[in-house]
């Protein structure tokens, strides 16, 4: 930070942990996106693990700085101790039964977790942070809304198969497991045709959805936006959608989210894996810290002091005669 001209101050910033096909990085990334994402961690040899947690949390020294926490579902639960795969109790929150599915979108309030003993209610190691140093990543939840509601699409439909013409690079499993993502997302949402081919439940489920990504999961949170969730979770009801941890998130702990999503989006963390994209194919077989350092150089593109150009006279031949 003192490098980079930025003043530092922990209550800014939030750590960004996540792993893409060649790399698992931590990153930390300010609260409003008005600074460069700083990285703090790279490694190449190492997957998403609790053990490897635990050894970046104390390798940046963690404990002396306390940040907020954004990440997958999955990071989460790593950082939390959390059995992997479908499990019975996978809400780090509460006892929420992910099997109980008779009493799903009746049920709001579930026991709340007290602790989390290794061994019991699916935790299999202790926490390596605060539970309440989590932000939950609206972009994911926003990826798994859209899953929810194309695995919840009559396939024989017009709708699906309007999907699959507009999208003829999506293998069908993919699109029959509803996997998109961010720009694809986008180009559903700017076509108008695709409302005419949608049966009543899922244009009104579709129209929730795109209510709640606009009015909630980005920078502006509508005054009615608990009117726009609760839309949203009884259309995907009527829909037939299943309940998944992201939706149970919006039905029973709307309050454990911050105010301004957009601000702690776990968006600009994805945006992090193109940027460093390019040192690591440039640096490609000798990923050291060579690369991070070229990476903390390439940021002073955010500088934002003013450079006057200077003019440059031009020079005349002498008329000759």
């Amino acid at each position: 930070m003192l490098k980079l001209v930025i003043t530092y101050n922990a209550e800014e910033w939030h750590l960004f942990i996540d792993a893409s096909k060649i790399s698992l990085k931590a990153v930390l990334l300010h609260n409003g996106n008005k600074l460069p994402s700083i990285p703090v961690a790279h490694s190449v040899a190492m997957k998403e693990t609790y053990e490897n947690m635990r050894h970046i949390l104390e390798a940046i020294k963690y404990e002396n700085h306390c940040w907020h926490i954004c990440g997958d579902l999955k990071v989460i639960g790593l950082l939390l101790g959390m059995q992997s795969g479908f499990t019975k109790y996978p809400c780090f929150l509460c006892l929420w039964d992910s099997r109980d599915t008779q009493h799903h979108y009746i049920v709001k309030e579930w026991p709340r977790r007290e602790d989390f003993t290794p061994g019991k209610h699916n935790v299999k190691f202790k926490p390596l942070v605060d539970p309440q140093k989590i932000y939950l990543p609206p972009l994911h939840i926003k990826l798994g809304l859209m899953k929810n509601f194309v695995k919840g699409m009559d396939t024989t439909g017009e709708g699906f198969k309007y999907l699959r013409r507009m999208f003829p690079g999506l293998s069908d499993a993919k699109l029959k497991e509803g996997i998109f993502i961010g720009p694809q997302i986008k180009k559903v949402m700017s076509d108008h045709c695709f409302l005419e081919k949608l049966t009543p439940n899922e244009l009104a489920a579709w129209e929730s959805f795109k209510s709640v990504v606009n009015g909630f999961l980005g920078n502006k949170k509508e005054e009615n936006s608990e009117e726009l969730i609760q839309s949203l979770l009884q259309n995907y009801k009527n829909l037939g959608c299943r309940m998944s941890l992201k939706i149970h998130f919006l039905h029973s702990h709307l309050d454990f989210f911050p105010k301004n999503l957009g601000a702690v989006s776990d968006e600009q963390g994805e945006c992090f894996h193109q940027d460093i994209l390019q040192m690591e194919q440039r640096y490609k077989g000798r990923w050291d810290p060579s690369m991070m350092s070229d990476y903390c150089w390439f940021l002073q593109r955010e500088d934002t002091t003013t450079h006057k150009r200077k003019s440059v006279l031009k020079r005349r031949l002498p008329s000759t005669t």
